[in-house]
């Protein structure tokens, strides 16, 4: 299976920064109407509708494919990720745990060597601890606050979105595969178990506002069913560690949309670890490496 060339998926690397920086507003807002489980669990159970009728609108076949890896992937994509970085704000704050969250990149790191033998050149490794001080002059460790638990659940979403990174990427690089069917299944199969926390979690009831409606609208059809399948495409033609490390410029967008619609202003401090992120996101491509996964799959 080959890869195909490199610039679309950089362009859907950028389309997502876009879409799931956005998110973290649109969540925001969405979740002053309805409980953070009730409202995960409806984006991704719609979601995954919205890519099953659009395969039946294609007259792509239902059935899925390889369903027990595809269930796996749902679990750790959708359902952890999603879950815990949910679970995580009831107590912790929204900007702090998305941050916590994209640590996911450096799970990627430290997973992608040892299961997928993707090892990093010098520059990358510069490039690392360059968006490593990004995000910790971003998150300002001496105000963390003392929270362990919501820290502790969001670093376990990044975690298990590393882990679903690994997955998927496994799963390209033996099988050529719909992905849209690849989208739709994990995530009915994520928001299976979220719908369930969601019912069994008691929370504040649901106001219907115009406000509501927009925001599960933004993040059912963009921030999980299109989002998804991009994330899932730049998997399928990028190393692992370029996807993930591209994923840092997220909570970028994230900080800028926040600041232009919430009136949160960053900081210096912020400032300045937008740049390193960035100047990291400039090294990590410019060292890329060939991907060994995508090379075997491609004789």
């Amino acid at each position: 299976m080959t890869a195909g060339p490199r610039a679309p998926a950089l362009a859907a690397l950028i389309a997502l920064a876009l879409i799931w920086g956005y998110n973290w507003v649109v969540v925001k807002v969405g979740v002053a109407y309805m409980s953070p489980f009730a409202f995960g669990a409806l984006r991704s159970f719609l979601g995954a509708l919205a890519i099953f009728a659009a395969m039946v609108a294609l007259r792509r076949p239902l059935r899925p494919q390889y369903p027990l890896t595809v269930f796996w992937l749902g679990l750790f994509q959708t359902a952890g990720f999603t879950g815990f970085s949910t679970w995580a704000l009831v107590s912790g704050g929204a900007g702090q745990t998305a941050v916590l969250a994209y640590t996911m990149p450096f799970w990627t790191l430290l997973l992608a060597w040892p299961l997928l033998g993707e090892r990093l050149g010098r520059v990358q490794y510069a490039a690392v601890a360059v968006a490593l001080i990004g995000l910790a002059l971003i998150l300002d460790p001496a105000h963390l606050g003392g929270n362990l638990g919501a820290d502790l659940l969001a670093l376990l979403s990044g975690l298990s979105w590393a882990i679903s990174a690994v997955i998927a990427k496994r799963l390209f690089a033996r099988k050529r595969l719909d992905l849209l069917g690849v989208t739709a299944w994990q995530m009915l199969f994520g928001a299976i178990p979220l719908v369930a926390v969601a019912l069994l979690v008691p929370g504040a009831p649901t106001q219907w506002t115009p406000a509501l409606l927009i925001a599960l609208a933004y993040s059912t059809i963009l921030g999980s069913a299109v989002a998804w399948f991009l994330w899932l495409f730049v998997l399928r033609r990028l190393p692992t560690h370029v996807a993930g490390m591209g994923s840092l410029s997220n909570p970028v967008v994230g900080v800028l949309a926040a600041w232009a619609q919430l009136g949160e202003r960053p900081g210096s401090i912020e400032g300045l670890g937008m740049v390193a992120i960035v100047a990291g996101l400039v090294l990590v491509v410019l060292g890329e490496r060939p991907d060994p996964l995508r090379a075997s799959s491609a004789r």
